[in-house]
């Protein structure tokens, strides 16, 4: 480029970009207004998902825990159950749904309808009595007859005790029986003939001799006044004769009560020595008769509680105390727990059916026997008993003490 001569030349370059700017949008805009994401902001949502995870654990835990609960105290007392009055074929589930899941509903009674139905409860079943056979006296088992589930009639011998000792306060107690009543006919006999005779011969002989001392004492005292006899002579003399007087009074006296006889005094104490002693022998006879042991009542076996060679005392706290327990299975009942609000449902009297557990397909009849006049406070509850009527030919088969059984009380 050339200069011109009178003119102001400026040489300007232009600047030259090599990065234009970029042309700003709305996105951008609001891109640049977004704030930056942060480590805490991104692990946010995962906190969420744990803690939501650990409530639907808990939960779940408590509901099985709580579900668990409901079934053991279940099984633990019986429940009441309170059927549907609805006429309608689904009212008989109802029944059975209320029920725990792990015991499975027994069935309606084939006899009761669902109308005639009043209650449903569950409970026990339990003898009437339940008797523990023990003996009366202590001693050792030498002969034991009883073992469980057998039949046995009343007055049947279920033992027998060591007797020798008792035995033996036996004879001893008969022999002095004896002894007193011979005392006592001795006594009411009174004196024998031969015996008065005798006390009469001696108060003749007595009296002679009295006669004689008598002589000789009054011949002695004519000498003492002549002066031949000493003082002493004469005393010795009167002595004997007064002496001998007394005894003639005495047996006669003594012959007198032999004629008598023995004083009523007497013959009441040897009464009452007879008494005494009849009184030991029956002491000593039950003492034998107790060692052996019958049956009280016609009844089963339930459990046998000593062997032979077994020391049974029924003070024992520890150790055999009794030789078993026995009762009658033809007389049980049913031991319910009615709930409070239910009772007034359940009076004396009224019909029942009966399932046992083990048996469902068994229906039985049954009256309520009583209503106990004391309610469980824990339980808020009464309880009742319902007497079950049992076949001959099914005593002691399927209703046995403790099984548990649904009681369906009816309608009147």
């Amino acid at each position: 480029m050339h200069d011109v001569p009178g003119s102001v030349v400026t040489n300007v370059t232009p600047p030259v970009r090599l990065n234009p700017p970029p042309t700003d949008t709305l996105g951008d805009r609001v891109r640049a207004l977004k704030l930056p994401e942060t480590t805490h902001s991104r692990s946010r949502p995962m906190l969420w998902i744990a803690m939501l995870a650990v409530c639907v654990v808990v939960g779940a835990g408590g509901w099985f825990g709580y579900q668990r609960y409901l079934q053991t105290t279940a099984r633990a007392q019986p429940s009441t159950e309170k059927p549907a009055e609805s006429s309608t074929p689904s009212a008989a589930p109802a029944v059975a749904a209320s029920a725990p899941q792990n015991i499975p509903a027994l069935p309606s009674p084939a006899a009761a309808s669902e109308g005639n139905i009043s209650l449903v409860s569950t409970g026990y079943i339990m003898t009437s009595r339940r008797i523990l056979v023990s003996p009366k006296v202590i001693g050792m088992v030498v002969y034991l007859n009883a073992e469980e589930g057998r039949l046995v009639k009343q007055g049947e011998v279920l033992a027998k005790m060591e007797s020798v000792e008792f035995q033996a306060d036996y004879d001893l107690a008969v022999a002095a029986l004896e002894l007193a009543q011979q005392q006592l006919t001795e006594l009411q006999n009174g004196n024998r003939p031969e015996d008065i005779a005798q006390s009469e011969a001696e108060v003749g002989e007595a009296e002679a001799q009295l006669a004689q001392l008598e002589a000789d004492w009054k011949r002695k005292r004519d000498l003492r006044t002549s002066g031949i006899l000493t003082p002493a002579e004469l005393d010795s003399a009167e002595a004997q004769y007064r002496g001998t007087l007394k005894k003639v009074e005495r047996l006669k006296a003594a012959l007198k009560l032999m004629k008598i006889g023995p004083r009523e005094e007497k013959i009441a104490a040897a009464k009452a020595e007879v008494r005494r002693r009849d009184a030991e022998l029956v002491k000593a006879k039950w003492r034998l008769d107790n060692c052996t042991i019958k049956a009280p009542i016609d009844g089963t076996i339930l459990k046998k509680n000593a062997e032979e060679g077994n020391i049974v005392d029924a003070r024992m706290m520890n150790g055999s105390n009794t030789l078993c327990e026995m009762a009658n299975l033809a007389d049980i009942e049913a031991e319910l727990m009615v709930q409070e609000r239910d009772v007034s449902r359940v009076h004396v009297g009224q019909r029942c059916q009966v399932q046992a557990e083990a048996y469902r397909e068994r229906i039985y009849e049954g009256v309520v026997s009583r209503l106990m006049p004391i309610a469980e406070r824990s339980k808020g509850a009464i309880p009742v008993r319902v007497k079950i009527t049992v076949p001959m030919d099914e005593i002691g088969v399927y209703l046995k003490p403790d099984m548990s059984a649904r009681v369906t009380f009816l309608k009147d």
